[in-house]
C-alpha cells in the first residue's frame, strides 16, 4: 500500500518532468518535512571533490563517514524518529538510514528513492537470530536519475537477497553479507560488534551504476577491538 502511494503522490511530478531526488525521499522515506535547504550545497564544491575539508565530527557527535569510489565525505545528523536517521553532507548529499540500512538518498547523479520490505521486516534487525543460517528476504526499491527525466523513473524494482554470516575478519567483530538478486545483482557487507551487533561499518548498493557506498560510524563508543579493515 505504502508503495501504491508513493508512486500516486509521484506521478504528477513525474508526467511534468519535475521530479527530484529530493521529492522522492521526502514522498516515500521521511515521515518529517524537509526543508529545500537539506539539499543546497552550503559551500560550493570544488568539481571531483566531496567534502575533503571536513575531516571529523566534533566532539560527543555521531556522523557517517562515507566513502563512494574516490570521493569522500562526513555526513551529520539533521533528522531522526525512531531508527529513521536523516544524514548530510556540507556539498548536499543526503543519506536516509533506518538502522544500518541506507533506505534512500539524494544529491548523487543516481538517487535510490525509496526502499520497501516485503512482507517481513529488515533482517538486519534480526543479526543476533542468523547464527550458521541464512535470512531470505524481499525487497522492492524505486530508483531514478538525478536529472528530473520520467524516463529514467523506475518503480517498484524487487530483490531477492539472502543475508548470512562470513568468517568473521577480527577478534570481537562479526561480518555479515547480503546477496541480492533481481532488478540488480549485487552484495552488501555489514561489520558488527560480537557482542551488541552494532553495526559499525558497511559497503552498501545504492544504484547500477555507482560504486558501493562505504558507511562508517565515527564518533560513537568503537566495537570492542579496534581493527583496520581493508578498504
Amino acid at each position: 500500500m505504502r508503495g501504491l502511494l508513493t508512486l500516486l503522490l509521484l506521478l504528477p511530478l513525474a508526467a511534468c518532468g519535475n521530479a527530484t531526488g529530493a521529492d522522492l525521499l521526502r514522498a516515500a522515506v521521511w515521515p518529517i518535512p524537509l526543508p529545500d535547504s537539506l539539499f543546497t550545497p552550503s559551500d560550493p564544491v570544488p568539481q571531483g571533490e566531496w567534502d575533503a575539508a571536513e575531516a571529523s565530527p566534533e566532539d560527543g557527535e555521531t556522523a557517517l563517514a562515507l566513502a563512494l569510489g574516490s570521493r569522500r565525505g562526513l555526513a551529520r545528523l539533521t533528522q531522526a524518529e525512531g531508527e529513521r536517521r536523516m544524514w548530510r553532507t556540507q556539498g548536499g548529499v543526503v543519506v536516509a538510514t533506518d538502522g544500518p540500512r541506507v533506505v534512500a538518498t539524494a544529491g548523487l547523479r543516481q538517487v535510490l528513492a525509496a526502499t520497501r520490505f516485503d512482507g517481513g521486516t529488515d533482517p538486519l534487525a534480526r543479526l543476533s537470530e542468523i547464527g550458521d543460517g541464512t535470512y531470505r528476504s524481499a525487497r522492492v526499491i524505486d530508483v531514478m536519475r538525478s536529472a528530473s527525466d520520467p524516463a529514467r523513473m523506475r518503480f517498484g524494482l524487487r530483490l531477492d537477497c539472502a543475508l548470512r554470516a562470513a568468517p568473521s575478519p577480527a577478534e570481537d567483530t562479526l561480518l555479515f553479507e547480503e546477496s541480492c538478486r533481481g532488478a540488480a545483482r549485487f552484495t552488501n557487507r555489514f561489520w558488527a560488534d560480537a557482542r551488541s551487533y552494532a553495526v559499525f561499518r558497511s559497503e552498501q548498493w545504492i544504484g547500477d551504476d555507482l560504486p558501493p557506498l562505504v558507511v562508517e560510524v565515527v564518533g560513537a563508543p568503537p566495537p570492542a577491538e579496534v581493527i583496520t579493515l581493508p578498504r
